[in-house]
């Protein structure tokens, strides 16, 4: 069996492997049959023949989402294997260090590997997820999911230097930036001279936040990165020396999951370097 490069190569196999099984050949067999029979004795015979059909396609995707679970398994593991990570499988938690892992009525990660980060620092690549209840007009509850993959770096070094700072993915217009600096009391946007990055982030530290060293932080070469080389959607948050890289989304192949580490590493690395400097 070849390396896989994502979490579907190999479904197929799986799937072949389990549906050849004689005990799932006789388990959907006889469910597709039990439900034929009883429609038909039921309803009618018509019903029945589709009933026995219906029941058959159903037990065939039910293999198939169990074939994709052991790929998905399959795919981790030899990902974790080869990056010297160690793979946490089921729902796990994050510490709640940035507001996006405090967000939401519940929050969890559906698989985590940890371990080095691009061949670097110690830290946590994670499908991290969480959900926020709400109720429509009747009361009736409903439960929104949003999806990212996240990698976690400690970075304790550049806390005394910067305490928070968050850098957003740009959305809506700038005529609005104002009214929205509004309702953040306890931080404010940073400013640079690059109209590339201010076209696809906001900015934003504590108020008392030196804006000497941000200037310093965000030289040319990071905002360079940041705008061309990060990985698409790219944001991260920083608060007293946690580092939190995100994108949205369940990344769940080889390139994506290599090039969020090797963000998360580099960022944690510009924010080291300008740290040791100043220090």
């Amino acid at each position: 069996m070849e390396t896989p490069s994502d979490a579907n190569d190999l479904r197929g196999y799986y799937f072949k492997l389990l549906i050849r099984r004689p005990l799932t050949l006789i388990l959907v067999g006889a469910g597709a049959l039990i439900v034929g029979i009883a429609l038909a004795a039921l309803i009618g015979p018509a019903l029945g023949g589709a009933g026995f059909v219906v029941a058959l396609l159903v037990g065939v995707v039910i293999v198939f989402a169990i074939a994709d679970s052991r790929a998905a398994d399959a795919f981790f593991e030899v990902y974790a294997q080869q990056r010297g990570m160690t793979l946490l499988h089921g729902r796990g938690r994050l510490p709640p260090a940035t507001p996006l892992l405090r967000k939401g009525d519940d929050r969890y990660t559906e698989r985590s590997l940890q371990g080095p980060l691009a061949g670097g620092p110690e830290g946590t690549l994670a499908l991290y997820t969480y959900e926020e209840e709400t109720r429509d007009s009747d009361g009736n509850k409903q439960t929104n999911y949003y999806r990212y993959t996240v990698g976690l770096l400690q970075v304790p070094e550049c806390a005394g230097h910067v305490p928070e700072l968050y850098c957003q993915r740009k959305f809506g217009f700038r005529a609005l930036e104002g009214l929205e600096d509004v309702f953040r009391r306890s931080k404010e946007r940073v400013e640079l001279e690059s109209e590339d990055l201010l076209d696809k982030y906001e900015i934003f530290a504590g108020k008392s936040q030196d804006a000497v060293w941000l200037r310093r932080l965000f030289a040319p070469t990071f905002i360079v990165w940041l705008t061309e080389a990060a990985p698409k959607k790219f944001a991260f948050e920083l608060v007293d020396g946690t580092l939190c890289c995100y994108v949205s989304g369940h990344k769940e192949d080889t390139e994506d999951l290599d090039e969020m580490a090797a963000a998360t590493a580099a960022v944690a690395k510009r924010l080291r370097d300008e740290s040791a400097e100043t220090s």
